[in-house]
C-alpha cells in the first residue's frame, strides 16, 4: 500500500487531517511565525490601540479629579460641539462676527467650483468614491467659508486655520527649496559631497533645540542680527508681538529643520534618473528647462508627491516651535491644534483636550486622504502609463 508521501510525490509530506504524529520541533517550526509576531502585536495593543480607544472615553466625557481618582461623566459630543458653536468657537475656528463682501464672493466661488467638480464626478466613480469626494468637497467648502469669515473679513482666525497655514505654506516652501538644493547637488559641481552633509545637519537637531536657537537668533535686542535690525530701523520692533511676523518666523524655523528631509529624498530620486535620457536630450539641443520639465520631472514626480504627503502628516503635528518661540502668541495667533490640545491638557481639561486631538486627527485624515486620492494616486497612474 502506498503512503501519503508517495502519493503526493514529496518526501515527508503529511496532508491535513493525517493521523501521523508530529514531533515537538515540527510543531514549533509550524507556529514560529505566530510566536515571532506575537510580542509586536501585544506591544501595539498595549501602547497604541488601547490608549487610542481609552482617549475616546475622555473625548466623550467631563473628567474631574476626586480624592479617589478620576471621575467620568458622559456628555457624548458636547466637547466637540463646543469647538464649533460654544465657548471654544473663537479659539478653534476664529471670531465669526460677520463676513465681508469679499469673503462671501470667495466662499461662494469655491463652493460653486467644488460642487461643479463633484457633479462631474458622479459618472466617473463608484458610490464609495463619491462618499470620499463628498467629504473632500464639504471640507473644501467649509475651509473656504471659514477663510472668508476670518482672513477676508479682517477677523482673527483660530487654531484650525493656523495649523493649515503651517501645513500648506510650510510644505510649499520646504518642497521648493529642498528640491532646488537637491537639483543643485545632483549636478557635477565641486564639493557637492560637503554640501550634502551640511544640508542634512538641521534634520538631526531636536525641535526643542531648533525652537530655542531661532528664538535667540531673532532676538531684536541681543541676537546676532541685532545690528541688522537696527540698521533697517526695527530696533524697537518685537516680531513676537506681530501676528503675521510671528507666524512667518515659526514657518521659517520649521522650514529650516525639515528642508533637509525633502532634500535627501529628492536627491535620491534625481540621482536615479537615467543619465542616457538626459544626455540624449542635450544632444538633440533641448534646454535645461525643457530637460527638467519633459524628462526629469515626470520620473521624480511619484517620489515628490509621496514626500509631500509624508511631510504634510508631520506638519499637522507641529507643537514644539510655536510653544517655544511664541508660546502660541500673540494671543492665539501662532497656536496650532496640537498646542491647543496640550494647553487644555495642562489645564486639566482632559475632555476638551481629547476632543481637539480627535478633531486634528479627522482634519489630517481628510486633507491627506484627499491629497493622496487626487494627486498621489493620479501621478502614480500616469507614471505607470
Amino acid at each position: 500500500m502506498s503512503t501519503a508521501s508517495e502519493i503526493d510525490g514529496r518526501p515527508g509530506y503529511v496532508p491535513a487531517g493525517s493521523s501521523q504524529s508530529e514531533s515537538w520541533g515540527e510543531w514549533i517550526d509550524r507556529h514560529s511565525r505566530t510566536y515571532f509576531i506575537a510580542p509586536a502585536v501585544v506591544l501595539i495593543l498595549l501602547f497604541a490601540i488601547f490608549p487610542t480607544f481609552y482617549s475616546i472615553v475622555f473625548a466623550l466625557s467631563r473628567v474631574k479629579f476626586t480624592p479617589s481618582g478620576l471621575t467620568f461623566r458622559f456628555v457624548w459630543f458636547q466637547n466637540f460641539v463646543k469647538q464649533f458653536t460654544g465657548t471654544e468657537q473663537a479659539h478653534f475656528l476664529g471670531k465669526l462676527t460677520g463676513m465681508s463682501a469679499a469673503g462671501w464672493v470667495f466662499g461662494l466661488a469655491v463652493a460653486a467650483v467644488t460642487l461643479w467638480w463633484l457633479i462631474r464626478s458622479i459618472r466617473k466613480t463608484t458610490w464609495v468614491g463619491m462618499i470620499g469626494r463628498t467629504i473632500s468637497a464639504a471640507a473644501a467648502i467649509g475651509i473656504a467659508l471659514l477663510l472668508g469669515a476670518t482672513l477676508l473679513s479682517l477677523n482673527p482666525w483660530g487654531t484650525m486655520l493656523t495649523t493649515l497655514f503651517y501645513v500648506v505654506v510650510g510644505c510649499i516652501i520646504q518642497f521648493i527649496i529642498g528640491t532646488g538644493l537637491a537639483f543643485l547637488c545632483s549636478q557635477p559641481i565641486t564639493g557637492k559631497s560637503f554640501f550634502r552633509v551640511i544640508f542634512f545637519i538641521p534634520l538631526m537637531i531636536t525641535p526643542l533645540g531648533v525652537g530655542y536657537a531661532f528664538k535667540m537668533i531673532f532676538d531684536i535686542t541681543k541676537g546676532p542680527f541685532q545690528p541688522f535690525w537696527e540698521f533697517i530701523g526695527l530696533r524697537d520692533w518685537a516680531w513676537s508681538a506681530d501676528v503675521w511676523a510671528a507666524r512667518w518666523f515659526v514657518v521659517l524655523g520649521d522650514s529650516w529643520q525639515w528642508i533637509p528631509f525633502i532634500f535627501i529624498c529628492m536627491l535620491a530620486a534625481l540621482e536615479n534618473v537615467p543619465k542616457d535620457h538626459v544626455e540624449a536630450a542635450q544632444v538633440d539641443g533641448a534646454s535645461s528647462i525643457q530637460i527638467f520639465r519633459e524628462i526629469i520631472w515626470p520620473q521624480i514626480v511619484p517620489v515628490a508627491v509621496t514626500v509631500i504627503l509624508i511631510r504634510m502628516i508631520e506638519a499637522f503635528k507641529i507643537v514644539d516651535l510655536p510653544n517655544i518661540m511664541t508660546g502660541g502668541g500673540p494671543g492665539i495667533a501662532t497656536e496650532s491644534m496640537s498646542l491647543h490640545s496640550f494647553y487644555l491638557w495642562r489645564a486639566n481639561d482632559y475632555g476638551q483636550s481629547a476632543a481637539v486631538a480627535y478633531l486634528l486627527l479627522i482634519l489630517t485624515v481628510v486633507v491627506c486622504a484627499s491629497f493622496f486620492n487626487y494627486v498621489v494616486y493620479n501621478q502614480f497612474r500616469k507614471a505607470r502609463a
